[in-house]
């Protein structure tokens, strides 16, 4: 009996110091110094965007140069990165070329996000009245203020309404962006002169096709933050890959271990596919050279 007694009374004093621990804890989480309500009333977002120059974008982006998603996907297996970074398959390529594979991506990630419009529409208008609302529209709530951010191997990744029957993205800017060295667009949501995009052979990966103007809309809510594409994370630096089987992110932090796995992935496969060629009598092309 008198065993069993201290037996209890070391369990109960187990438990009371692991409460207390737990309230010590809490308490100096709680005492953590807070930012002022103000400052969160007026918003504020909580994950950092990494800034890196166009060098280091240069190093990584070579790591990844003719990699497919296969092959990344398996080097996120391989960082322990499962399943992570593979962007939903609604979400696709445009066009397609399997000759020479030009409608692959392999780019460093620049964000744009746009949400749903609360503006009231806008009655039938004078011609003249009309392009100036939507001029005026585009400028001060829907512009593209994420143009100056694009260089040589971004890519730009725009999170938008997928639900809304807008074309964002049409056969004009998407040019412009590749102007600026943007090697390819990808979004959650939609895009329009579809036909011209196809003829002009800029990568676009989306999700399907939306045909009215961005004015009355959406408008911008922010640049070079985290945006969500089917269902992923996408962190401005980021790199992103996308060819027919998809899109997927590396987060930047495991690029390099991610592509020296999908490197040997890669040359094992074109090595073993040549070896097939031959034997089939088939003439090599681009995707085993």
């Amino acid at each position: 009996m008198r065993v069993l007694r201290v037996r209890c009374g070391r369990l109960c004093i187990v438990g009371f110091l692991s409460a207390l621990s737990w309230y010590s804890l809490s308490q100096q989480v709680c005492a953590q110094p807070a930012d002022d309500a103000e400052t969160l009333r007026a918003g504020k977002s909580f994950l950092e965007t990494k800034v890196y120059t166009p060098e280091e974008d240069r190093a990584v982006l070579a790591l990844f140069d003719g990699l497919r998603v296969a092959d990344v996907s398996d080097g996120m297996d391989q960082a322990g990165l499962a399943n992570v970074g593979l962007v939903s398959t609604d979400v696709g390529p445009l066009w397609r070329d399997t000759e020479h594979f030009t409608h692959r991506i392999v780019g460093i990630a620049v964000t744009a996000r746009y949400v749903p419009s609360n503006e009231p529409q806008t009655g039938p208008l004078e011609t003249d009245d009309f392009n100036q609302w939507m001029g005026d529209f585009y400028n001060q709530k829907s512009s593209e203020p994420f143009v100056p951010l694009l260089r040589e191997g971004s890519v730009l990744v725009i999170e938008d309404d997928e639900t809304a029957d807008v074309g964002s993205i049409g056969s004009n800017n998407i040019m412009g962006w590749k102007s600026r060295g943007c090697v390819g667009v990808v979004t959650s949501a939609t895009a329009r002169d579809t036909d011209e995009i196809i003829a002009e052979k800029v990568p676009l990966y989306f999700k399907h096709v939306g045909r009215g103007i961005r004015p009355g809309r959406n408008e911008i809510e922010s640049v070079n933050r985290p945006v969500v594409v089917g269902g992923v994370q996408v962190v401005p630096g980021d790199v992103v890959v996308a060819d027919g089987d998809g899109v997927i992110v590396v987060p930047r932090a495991h690029a390099e271990q991610v592509a020296k796995y999908a490197r040997a992935t890669l040359e094992t496969d074109k090595a073993a596919r040549r070896n097939m060629y031959q034997r089939l009598g088939l003439p090599e092309d681009d995707s085993v050279r």
